[in-house]
């Protein structure tokens, strides 16, 4: 990184003083009347010149925290704001959004040629950029470096805004050594403020963050985690890809009405194999499913992301390589087919869905398989064992959610940092699973492990996993037990009054509670320390009762569409309860159709033009005047302009 050097030093103007400022421009240019939240609090502590950290949920609005200061500080001679993003899908559609509101944005990235690239670098320098996105690589260019350098000499650098910020720290789920480097830009232009924002950060990333951005300084905002508009469900593997055809067909299609065909959603898979089959066999089952993961053809990844972003009722397929970014609001599902690495892997993901603020389901199948693989993954890797130890305790805290039989939600939480009550809208508040005291099996299941390795000398740890270990609990002969001698065993049919499911059951869940451990490439499962207490009888081992079919949700969710919950928040966010008529509902669906063919016509997302909300609050209100129209919210004073007369004339129509 030798191309950072000291800049020098430039004395920006006097920030922006006007109380009304922030408040003008969040109703004037976005549409809407209050900010929400933290928000407030954070734009006019940005405006002001203040460095901050924002930990805020997807959905949460994060992204007007840094969009509304860079336009009041624009406004006040303050030049362009700089927004780091790692990913140019979000790039163009951030710009794209933006300039359907008739803010000056641009982006620098690979997909421009040469003469846009330098188009948009003369723009920049003559000062006609509010907010200009580039990835970190770039900006830490010495070409990109010397544009910095001129427009701070001239006070004409606002604002750094880098947006997920998780990316810089090796405690992250999503760690990018790109963002290391973003270091220097304090070193270099101290005087610019610099806002960093992300979905998820537990307290090894957040000081990680701090300590790597150089934010010692900055003022930390947390805003509530919770996504009360996300159901959680986690179900026992049983034939996985049935249980999820199952929970598409039930929950997911058909939703707004006879013939409305299948929700938006994303289907995560840990491999790529896994993905490109499950992506085939959903479409062969009459879903519209895309595959998405690293090993496909750059071209294919871009159609199929930009054919999600851009159509309904697709159902995307991938590994944890998409998502980050994704800005489509109406994502109703995502499904997990394996089991993530950590709960802010976990909630990253499940946090792509219901960005609108409606209901929207986090659905996952998990079963033993998945916990011996991460563990397996973490003790195999190359990391040093402090690493190890981190990840080993980040994965506890995920099967524990997986695994609990109170409420996900304040579980979810509570790893956060942040307290709550039982949410009534998770499969567990639901629908509360059965336990039982499996203290006795749990000792019975240890004490057969503990047998293997008294009776069997140097041949004995090798091979043993769960299907031999459930073999001798059960009392089943077979070769490999006659070839062991385990029959001899005392253990040897002790547990032949549980079935074998219950028994996998029961090894999935000590080794979630950490009394069992699996090792080597044969999964053989041992001790750990915490067994003795369970074997000495002084730790109760409650379980949970394996379910006959995977639990379904205590409420049809059929008729949950448009017309059963709709409606805008301040500052971006929607959900308020907007019941639509019949006769709102045709309006609604012409309003739908005149956006698709302006975003057509644009070579945008739908939801670029306007959310659903907001055509929902449109159709319900049915205005007849500009006035009226420019009350709704979502509806800035450029779209007012640009496309209201026609709104009201479709509206008169429908």
């Amino acid at each position: 990184m030798s191309a950072v050097l000291a800049a020098p030093s430039a004395t920006a103007p006097t920030a922006p003083t006007d109380p009304t400022a922030c408040q003008d421009v969040l109703h004037e240019v976005f549409g809407y009347a209050t900010f929400r939240g933290a928000q407030r609090e954070i734009v006019e502590h940005v405006v002001g010149g203040g460095d901050a950290l924002v930990l805020m949920p997807t959905g949460g609005g994060k992204s007007l925290c840094y969009q509304v200061p860079a336009i009041v500080r624009q406004r006040a001679g303050r030049g362009v704001t700089v927004v780091v993003s790692p990913l140019i899908a979000l790039m163009q559609d951030q710009v794209g959004a933006l300039e359907e509101l008739g803010v000056s944005a641009a982006f620098l990235n690979s997909t421009l040629e040469g003469d846009a690239a330098r188009h948009i670098e003369r723009e920049l320098l003559a000062g006609r950029i509010t907010l200009l996105y580039a990835a970190p690589e770039r900006i830490l260019t010495p070409r990109f470096l010397a544009m910095l350098d001129s427009l701070h000499e001239r006070g004409l650098l606002s604002l750094f805004a880098i947006d997920e910020a998780h990316c810089v720290s090796q405690w992250g789920h999503d760690f990018r050594e790109e963002y290391l480097g973003l270091s220097a830009l304090h070193e270099r232009y101290a005087s610019v403020p610099r806002l960093a924002l992300t979905a998820t950060a537990d307290d090894h990333t957040r000081a990680d963050i701090v300590a790597r951005l150089k934010l010692e300084e900055a003022r930390l905002f947390v805003a509530s985690f919770d996504r009360p508009n996300i159901r959680y469900t986690i179900v026992e593997k049983d034939d996985a890809k049935r249980q999820l055809l199952a929970f598409l067909r039930d929950e997911h299609e058909g939703q707004n009405g006879p013939g409305s065909g299948m929700d938006c959603g994303i289907v995560y898979c840990q491999s790529r194999k896994k993905v490109e089959e499950t992506a085939a066999w959903l479409v062969s089952e009459g879903i519209d499913a895309l595959p998405y993961h690293a090993g496909l053809d750059v071209e294919v990844r871009r159609r199929n992301q930009d054919r999600f972003q851009r159509e309904e009722g697709l159902v995307m397929v991938a590994t944890i390589a998409f998502g980050m970014g994704i800005d489509k609001p109406d994502v109703r599902f995502v499904a997990h087919l394996d089991l993530p690495k950590n709960i802010e892997g976990y909630y990253q993901e499940t946090g792509r869905a219901g960005r609108d603020g409606l209901p929207a389901d986090a659905w996952m199948a998990y079963g033993l398989a998945d916990v011996v693989n991460q563990r397996r993954m973490i003790d195999d890797g190359e990391a040093d064992e402090e690493f190890k130890r981190v990840q080993r305790g980040k994965l506890d805290a995920l099967l524990a959610l997986a695994e609990a039989h109170d409420c996900r939600r304040v579980r979810l939480l509570s790893y956060f940092g942040e307290a709550s009550e039982p949410c009534g809208n998770c499969d567990n508040c639901l629908q509360p699973p059965a336990t039982w005291d499996g203290t006795e099996a749990a000792r019975k299941l240890l004490s057969c492990i503990y047998r293997f390795h008294q009776h069997g000398g140097f041949r004995a740890p090798r091979q043993f996993g769960a299907v031999h270990l459930i073999d001798v609990l059960r009392g089943k002969r077979n070769e490999k037990v006659a070839q062991y001698g385990h029959a001899e065993l005392s253990t040897f049919g002790i547990g032949a009054d549980l079935s074998e499911s219950q028994w996998r059951g029961v090894i999935r869940q000590l080794l979630a509670l950490g009394h069992l451990r699996a090792e080597g490439d044969f999964n053989t499962l041992a001790l750990t320390d915490s067994a003795r207490a369970v074997l000495r009888g002084g730790i109760e081992v409650r379980l949970r009762e394996p379910a006959e079919k995977a639990p379904r949700a205590g409420r049809s969710r059929k008729g949950r569409g448009v017309g059963r919950g709709v409606g805008p928040r301040a500052g971006g966010a929607t959900g308020a309860p907007l019941p639509l008529d019949d006769d709102a509902q045709a309006r609604f669906a012409a309003l739908k159709a005149w956006r698709t063919e302006v975003a057509r016509a644009h070579n945008v997302p739908a939801y670029v033009v306007f959310h659903d909300a907001t055509l929902a609050e449109m159709a319900r209100e049915c205005p007849t005047s500009m006035d009226a129209l420019a009350g709704i919210g979502g509806v800035g004073a450029k779209k007012l302009e640009r496309y209201g007369q026609e709104i009201l004339r479709r509206l008169e129509e429908a």
